[in-house]
C-alpha cells in the first residue's frame, strides 16, 4: 500500500525579484517590471495578459467590470500587436483575483478598480511591505525559534 504524503498548503506566499533600475522604459515594460518582481509573471513567460490587465487598471481610475477590462486588454493587445493569448474571460477573472489577493486590486459590487484609487508605491508599502511580508516572516521565524 502506497503511503500518502501529506500536501502543506501555505496561509500566505510571494515571490520577490530584484530588477536593474526601472530607466527608459515604456508603460508597458515598467508595468510587467512590476509584475516580474512581484513574482506575477514568471520570467520568460509569452503569456503576460495580467501586463495589461493592471495596465488597463491603472489608466482608468473608475471601476471596471471584468467584461470591460476583458475588452479593454483585447483593444490594448491589438494595438501593440501582441497576440491574443490568455484573453479568455475566465483568465482575465484569474487574472484580476490574482491582483486583488495580492492587495493591489479590489472590487466593489463586481467592478475592480486600484485598491482605494492608491499609487502603487503605497499599496505596497502598506499592504505589502508592512502586513503581507511582515506577517511571513514573522512565522518563518516562528519555525526558527521553534528549532532547538
Amino acid at each position: 500500500m502506497a503511503k500518502t504524503i501529506s500536501k502543506d498548503t501555505p496561509l500566505a506566499e510571494i515571490t520577490l525579484r530584484r530588477y536593474e533600475q526601472p530607466n527608459n522604459l515604456n508603460q508597458r515594460e515598467l508595468i510587467k517590471k512590476i509584475c516580474l518582481s512581484l513574482g506575477l509573471l514568471q520570467p520568460g513567460d509569452s503569456r503576460d495578459v495580467v501586463v495589461d490587465v493592471l495596465l488597463v487598471l491603472i489608466n482608468n481610475k473608475e471601476p471596471l467590470s471584468s467584461e470591460k477590462i476583458n475588452d479593454m486588454v483585447i483593444e490594448l493587445r491589438k494595438k501593440e500587436n501582441l497576440q491574443l493569448k490568455g484573453v479568455a474571460g475566465s483568465n482575465i477573472r484569474r487574472q484580476l483575483k490574482r491582483l486583488k489577493d495580492l492587495f493591489l486590486i479590489e472590487s466593489i459590487k463586481n467592478e475592480y478598480r486600484i485598491n482605494e484609487n492608491e499609487s502603487l508605491i503605497n499599496i505596497f508599502e502598506e499592504k505589502i511591505e508592512k502586513f503581507y511580508i511582515k506577517s511571513i516572516v514573522e512565522r518563518i521565524k516562528e519555525y526558527l525559534r521553534a528549532v532547538k
